[in-house]
């Protein structure tokens, strides 16, 4: 039995297929009782270790999201309740140990925290999510012009479906034991070629608008915390991060190649309708 935290969101239900897919039992941690197909559904809390005691029941291996209050009492939980193996979604930014960005720092707490369970772990550092072209639906519900920060950022996209098939791969099989993959997509990408990547698949005419640094700050700060906010600036402009490396990981571990942003696009089309 394999347990998957965060089992709606991009990375978590492409898991979620991809180890039932494989016949594995699954378990799907969800906030609140809902159907998950492929998988059981168990209602819990990742900031609440309190609630995982039904969840941990029978289960060999987690999948875990970083940057959550009460980590070490749940690893200590699933430990005690005989899960063997963690794999830990991570970001690259962790391998810097800067734990002044604020992005890194619960990156790199995470990983501490499953070093020092004494459980045998994985990490999984991903960079820049495909799905975070999501983010630009409320403009392109409202017409056709897209505002962009950090446009010069060139950044090798990957989809969730590869990072779930690397993370499948490192709960099922042996020899990921220690092991820190990380994972990128196929091709280095500029924001601007995205678009017009979205542009040609949704046959519409998207114009893009690549913001200044002072209009990236404006933006930015009417929606998330500040320190998130200082995080960004200093990976994208400071150049603290670099995102644009195109790496083999998920070739090698899959056998396959990662997919392209135009596949992913197309699969996920019906998203910006």
């Amino acid at each position: 039995m394999y347990l998957v935290t965060g089992a709606t969101g991009n990375v978590g239900s492409e898991l979620v297929r991809a180890l039932a897919d494989d016949g594995q039992r699954v378990r799907a941690l969800v906030r609140s009782l809902r159907v998950v197909p492929g998988a059981d559904a168990v209602v819990g809390d990742l900031t609440r270790p309190d609630t995982w005691a039904d969840a941990l029941t029978g289960v060999r291996g987690i999948f875990l999201l970083p940057g959550y209050r009460g980590l070490d009492d749940l690893l200590a939980m699933a430990h005690s309740a005989g899960v063997e193996h963690v794999t830990l979604l991570s970001g690259n930014s962790a391998s810097s140990g800067d734990l002044t960005n604020a992005v890194s720092r619960y990156m790199i707490q995470s990983e501490r925290a499953v070093l020092e369970s004494g459980l045998a772990w994985t990490f999984v550092r991903s960079g820049a999510f495909m799905s975070n072209a999501l983010r630009w639906l409320p403009q392109l519900k409202a017409g056709n012009e897209v505002r962009v920060p950090f446009p010069t950022v060139r950044v090798a996209p990957i989809d969730p479906y590869d990072i779930a098939a690397v993370v499948a791969r490192s709960l099922t099989e042996d020899g990921h034991d220690g092991a820190i993959h990380h994972v990128s997509g196929p091709t280095s990408l500029l924001p601007e070629e995205q678009l017009a990547i979205l542009a040609h698949v949704l046959h519409r005419d998207l114009t893009f608008v690549g913001l200044t640094n002072d209009e990236a700050r404006v933006e930015l700060e009417a929606t998330m915390p500040q320190k998130y906010v200082e995080a960004f600036f200093d990976f994208y402009v400071d150049g603290s991060l670099d995102e644009s490396q195109v790496l083999p990981t998920v070739q090698a571990i899959t056998g396959r190649a990662p997919r392209t942003f135009e596949q992913w696009t197309r699969a996920h089309a019906e998203a910006f309708d």
